[in-house]
């Protein structure tokens, strides 16, 4: 069974998750202030947090940096549920590590589905080879699902350590955006192409020592991204 951490601050809200999540099979626990919310994520090592952002007591943008900190709680799948709207909220949302952004109000059948979304992209994942993969400093382990950059464990979600692995083991490719959603997130997902750039930009933010200038995973103007560890020179 699946456990699912809910930090929501609308009573109502809270329990129609509950009752709906409970009722699709998912155990689920949760609080309706930021208060301690990283210390009951610690707690409950939940599969998947369903994080409010405007909360009494703390800010759900906050919690979600911590949690991307912890390397016990990085690779946890976090949707953010709020009534910021715009895009530019949106992208902040994405960009501090978020899996996926619903607005409020929103169909309880459409956040079960998105749920069950990111547990089926987790499965998806392809058979992971056997070798370490390296380029440099950076060294991804397929089967222990780690990276690390100089011998320092790197604190990826699991969308992030998809990504990564899918482009170092095919270094020199170049993939369009399309085709990186297709093959990383799956055909059934429910995300922009815009996410992609996103991803890169968090990615770029822990693998590279200078992320406006990198030397691993390069843009390619018009089509999309490449990661190429030999193009040391060449522009982002």
């Amino acid at each position: 069974m699946k456990k699912i951490l809910l930090i929501e601050d609308d009573a109502d809200l809270y329990a129609l998750l509950k009752y709906n999540l409970e009722k699709e099979g998912f155990s689920l626990a949760g609080s309706q202030t930021g208060a301690g919310a990283l210390e009951l994520c610690r707690h409950v090592r939940p599969d998947l947090i369903l994080l409010d952002i405007m909360l009494p007591n703390s800010d759900g943008l906050d919690i979600c940096k911590g949690i991307r900190r912890d390397p016990e709680l990085a690779s946890t799948p976090v949707i953010f549920l709020t009534a910021r709207a715009s895009e530019t909220d949106r992208i902040v949302g994405l960009e501090l590590g978020a899996n996926d952004y619903v607005v409020k109000p929103f169909f309880v059948r459409e956040l079960i589905a998105r749920i069950k979304l990111q547990f089926r992209g987790a499965m998806r994942a392809a058979p992971a080879p056997a070798r370490t993969l390296t380029a440099g400093e950076l060294e991804l382990n397929p089967v222990s699902r780690q990276a690390r950059r100089n011998g320092t464990p790197l604190a990826l979600t699991a969308t992030e350590f998809r990504l990564l692995e899918f482009m170092m083991s095919r270094p020199g490719v170049v993939f369009s955006r399309e085709q990186l959603l297709d093959s990383v997130w799956g055909q059934d997902r429910a995300i922009t192409d815009r996410a992609v750039d996103v991803y890169v930009l968090r990615l770029r933010q822990k693998v590279e020592d200078d992320p406006a200038n990198p030397v691993l995973i390069h843009s390619v103007r018009g089509f999309g991204y490449t990661f190429e560890p030999r193009r040391a020179m060449a522009a982002g």
